[in-house]
């Protein structure tokens, strides 16, 4: 055997002997790759009946906890087919996803959890077997826009635009199909999302329509004739009239300058793409104004994309320029939802729907 045949074979078992010496650490296991194919693939991993329970490690393999997850990521779009909304898709296991679990996990008659389980698992995939990760190509449209360099962060400022639009095609891209702007990026670490013809990795939900709907064609089956919001929880449950849970959305309910009311009410109409108005008798801190002044559309504007006008004056359901936040911060006073949520509600619901406010 030649001195250089030997030294390799040395070093391979060395390598083998320290892999194997009790008591020595096995490599560190590498986070799963985030692509398309990981996402579909993803899966629980079956528990052993006959395994031993090992001691729990802290650390999550070798991701970090801000990482989107592959199967988070799944199991989020599976959630917002089924209408039961994990607010913006972003692959962490945060309040709003924990949230949509167990509603749906009560839906389907499971015991109350904040995790995904494998049995809550198959009943997510039961409603269809298509990829939860698709395709889109990027059209000369997308790019186009229009768009607005800016969003000023004061509202005398937001008044002077033309319209409240996307500011990049990013952005408008993340929102139309209900994902976090980071998710979309790190799906897509080297796109160019300014470019048309550019194929890109997307989640495969109904994506955020746009435009005005004529009252002749509302509301859409299945009519939401009863809406309870949940101030503790921070959502909103839509219901037939049969009393059926239709959807759930997680929602920014109300604050201290202007709590949300109590009671009941009744939905009184829709309005898509609407402008905003402010009331100086709102005085919403930041807001020097004493004249009224309105804002004019868009998915930017401060109620978003849609307005579900409530029986109780100033108070609505609506959209948000922040879909990543809602859940998570306060409102205005009223509830609102991301603008594809607060859409599908509004496609929905009846005039005359009763709203309930269940207290805290």
């Amino acid at each position: 055997m030649s001195g250089r045949f030997a030294l390799r074979a040395c070093v391979a078992l060395v390598g083998t002997l320290c892999l194997s010496a009790p008591g020595l650490a096995a490599p560190k296991r590498e986070p799963p790759t985030l692509n398309r194919d990981a996402v579909n693939a993803a899966a629980p991993e079956a528990k052993d009946k006959d395994a031993k329970p090992q001691k729990k490690v802290a650390r999550k393999e070798s991701r970090k906890d801000d990482d989107p997850d592959p199967l988070t990521v799944k199991a989020q779009v599976l959630l917002d087919r089924a209408r039961f909304s994990p607010g913006a898709i972003d692959g962490r296991d945060g309040d709003n996803y924990q949230g949509a679990l167990d509603a749906f996990a009560k839906a389907q008659g499971l015991s109350e959890t904040k995790s995904l389980t494998p049995e809550l698992f198959e009943k997510l995939q039961a409603a269809g077997s298509d990829p939860v990760i698709t395709e889109y190509t990027i059209t000369e449209d997308d790019v186009r826009g229009p768009f607005v360099e800016k969003i000023p962060a004061k509202m005398e400022e937001q008044a002077e635009l033309d319209a409240m639009s996307y500011t990049n095609p990013r952005e408008m891209l993340a929102e139309r199909f209900h994902m976090s702007r980071d998710l979309l990026s790190a799906l897509n670490p080297d796109a160019a999302f300014d470019k048309a013809g550019t194929v890109i990795a997307v989640a495969a939900v109904p994506p955020l329509g746009r435009g005005k709907v004529k009252a002749k064609d509302l509301p859409q089956a299945p009519k939401v004739s009863r809406i309870e919001i949940d101030k503790a929880s921070r959502d909103l449950r839509a219901f037939d009239k049969d009393g059926k849970l239709l959807a759930y959305y997680p929602a920014s309910i109300g604050s201290e300058e202007k709590p949300a009311p109590s009671g009941e009410a009744k939905v009184k109409g829709v309005a898509f793409e609407p402008a905003y108005t402010y009331n100086p008798k709102y005085q919403f801190a930041g807001v020097k104004s004493k004249e009224k002044f309105s804002i004019h559309p868009g998915p930017n504007n401060p109620v978003g994309v849609v307005w579900i006008d409530l029986s109780i004056p100033s108070y609505g359901i609506h959209g948000t320029p922040d879909p990543e936040k809602v859940g998570k911060t306060e409102s205005h006073g009223c509830i609102r939802l991301t603008n594809w949520d607060a859409r599908d509600l509004a496609l929905h619901v009846e005039r005359g729907a009763t709203v309930s406010f269940k207290e805290e």
